[in-house]
């Protein structure tokens, strides 16, 4: 039993760090303040839902959400968030009408049921480890969370547009001035972390389901794993996927009234000692 919860929690802290990720990216690198990313993830979901129902293809359903979002996330910062840079309040204001603007459109376009996406025969049923039995498309996950945690380790880290976006964070107008045009980057930027909150949706319709106030409670989530994690550690957002997926999988077995404090008990008691979180640094 505790196995297959250990798996339940490594397996959520895993599409934690999907969506998380993103978040870190607009957030943590970026240094906007972004409400709207949960409400890009359920938005994401639906049309996940939508391309997959049509093409009976779960993973052009993935691919749909996470274009999909990434013109959305494009719209965003272009049309609105370029007006706002760098003052923080106004970001706040910006983007949680933004997210009710895309809550609306959503129950109006699908409705308030509640929707799960099919995911592909071979990911479906369970896999087999000696006495344990647990769901392959779980698996899966984790697998996805894996590989997108190394991809943008290397991205950031290895290649130029990483370097970009760091340096661009540091000091924009030195940057602009070696003739890079760096507000082309953080579009792309943003556009990347808005695609994996699109990708998370479908990742997550498919054993969260898909539900009106979904967007919110993902929203808590990725806000806990930044906040512990450290603003822009892409190392303490995937540390803090695991403690929030750990503490949230074993808090509702343990104590199911108590749930939230479970999280946000230890992340306060936290920030006690280290304000910038596990692995954040003065910006």
């Amino acid at each position: 039993m505790t196995i297959f919860q250990l798996l339940n929690g490594a397996t959520f802290a895993a599409l934690l760090f999907v969506v998380a990720s993103g978040f870190t990216l607009i957030f943590g690198l970026m240094r906007i303040v972004n409400l709207a990313h949960g409400a890009l993830y359920l938005f994401g979901g639906y049309l996940g839902l939508t391309v997959a129902n049509l093409t009976g293809n779960f993973f052009l359903g993935a691919i749909g959400a996470a274009v999909g979002v990434a013109l959305i996330g494009f719209i965003i910062d272009f049309g609105l968030l370029r007006f706002v840079r760098g003052v923080e309040l106004r970001q706040v204001l910006l983007t949680l009408g933004v997210a009710f603007v895309l809550n609306d459109l959503a129950l109006v376009l699908w409705g308030g049921d509640t929707f799960s996406i099919q995911v592909p025969a071979f990911l479906d049923g369970p896999a087999e480890f000696g006495s344990i039995t647990y769901p392959i498309y779980r698996l899966f996950v984790l697998l996805v969370g894996v590989v997108i945690f190394i991809s943008l380790s290397l991205l950031i880290t290895k290649t130029r547009l990483g370097a970009l976006i760091r340096a661009g964070v540091d000091d924009a107008e030195t940057v602009s001035a070696m003739g890079v045009d760096i507000r082309r980057v953080f579009i792309y930027t943003f556009m990347l972390g808005s695609a994996l909150a699109g990708l998370g949706g479908v990742m997550g319709g498919a054993f969260l389901t898909l539900y009106p106030t979904a967007d919110s409670e993902i929203l808590v989530y990725s806000l806990a794993v930044v906040i512990i994690g450290g603003r822009g550690s892409l190392i303490g957002a995937a540390v803090g996927s695991l403690l929030v997926g750990m503490l949230s999988t074993f808090g509702q077995v343990w104590f199911p009234e108590l749930a939230y404090f479970v999280i946000f008990g230890p992340m306060a008691i936290l920030l006690a000692f280290r304000p910038l979180g596990l692995f954040g640094k003065v910006a």
